[in-house]
């Protein structure tokens, strides 16, 4: 099963933008990225109707961010990318009469159910910001060991 990377994606172009002055057309953050401009246009409207970028038309135009960021938590970007989901893992139904894969889904499901509300929770805790120092820090770090 191909993995769904999309969260990450979005987590990497918002940096950018973090970090950025003036805005970024979609063609720039995707090479941030090595992605498509249209990948990131349809990534990036979805965070527009939550109000976490804008974007401007014209020569100067472009995306930014329309909070700071440490008012965006990383629940408010999952929920703006449409609630990916966060596994790929999932239950076996080829013998729904089974009595095992009955009992083996009933604790899948609510195994990562669990797991689940766990990485909510802590989504709704961790900011765009502290990402972003978490960067700098690994960035400083590897800058003095070498």
């Amino acid at each position: 099963m191909k993995m769904n990377n999309s969260f990450s994606a979005t987590l990497h172009i918002l940096l950018h933008l973090m970090q950025m002055e003036k805005p970024l057309t979609s063609e720039q953050m995707a090479a941030f990225i090595d992605g498509n401009p249209a990948f990131i246009r349809k990534v990036l409207a979805g965070l527009r109707e939550r109000k976490i970028v804008d974007s401007s038309k014209g020569h100067h135009g472009g995306w930014t961010l329309s909070r700071a960021a440490y008012d965006v938590t990383l629940y408010d970007i999952y929920i703006a990318l449409g609630s990916p989901a966060l596994f790929a893992l999932g239950n076996r139904n080829d013998n729904p009469q089974c009595l095992v894969e009955k009992g083996v889904n009933r604790v899948m499901s609510q195994t990562l159910a669990d797991a689940e509300t766990l990485i909510l929770e802590r989504f709704k805790h961790l900011t765009l910001e502290e990402v972003g120092a978490e960067f700098i820090h690994y960035l400083n770090e590897k800058g003095q060991a070498q």
